[in-house]
């Protein structure tokens, strides 16, 4: 398995597996699948572009994509110290693998290289144990509970909001 940082060559492979997501597991993403049907390869090839600021990552097995994560930087002067995890999704025939770990090291390992970025934020459907359990193992702490957070085919699920603390001071 290969990860890397996806460039706008990927954004077809992007955003088929993306779409792939919000078609079965809706109710992990805030977005759906009508809102991303329709988007130009142009418009998610830049949504993928790697930056300074963001970057979104792949796992590869046998050049075909099987998960990705995208991170990125709060564009906010006073909350650029926070860095943010989005979209981690892996192909169900590559769940179990360790690729979501794979995936969310390399996220990590580009917001530590962020400077001053000393927090990654992320949200984690609260019925999502596997996922819990992968972000805790990793040190994330749960900071909040978002109740009805996310309505996916009419019915409220809530979020966790969850931080990984880069440094001791708080």
């Amino acid at each position: 398995m290969l990860v890397r940082a996806l460039t706008p060559e990927d954004a077809w492979s992007f955003q088929s597996l993306r779409l792939s997501a919000l078609t079965l597991s809706p109710a992990s993403f805030a977005s759906t699948y009508e809102d991303e049907k329709n988007r130009s390869l142009d418009d998610v090839a830049a949504r993928i572009a790697h930056t300074g600021n963001q970057a979104v990552f792949g796992a590869f097995a046998e050049d075909r994509l099987a998960g990705i994560v995208g991170v990125r930087r709060d564009p906010f002067p006073q909350q650029r110290h926070k860095a943010y995890v989005w979209g981690m999704y892996v192909a169900p025939g590559h769940r179990g693998m360790g690729v979501s770990r794979m995936l969310l090291e390399n996220a990590i390992g580009f917001a530590k290289n962020m400077p001053d970025v000393t927090q990654v934020h992320l949200a984690v459907a609260a019925a999502n144990d596997v996922a819990i359990r992968l972000y805790r193992s990793f040190g994330f702490e749960e900071i909040d509970r978002e109740a009805s957070s996310i309505f996916a085919d009419d019915a409220p699920d809530d979020d966790l909001n969850m931080c990984l603390y880069l440094t001791h001071s708080r």
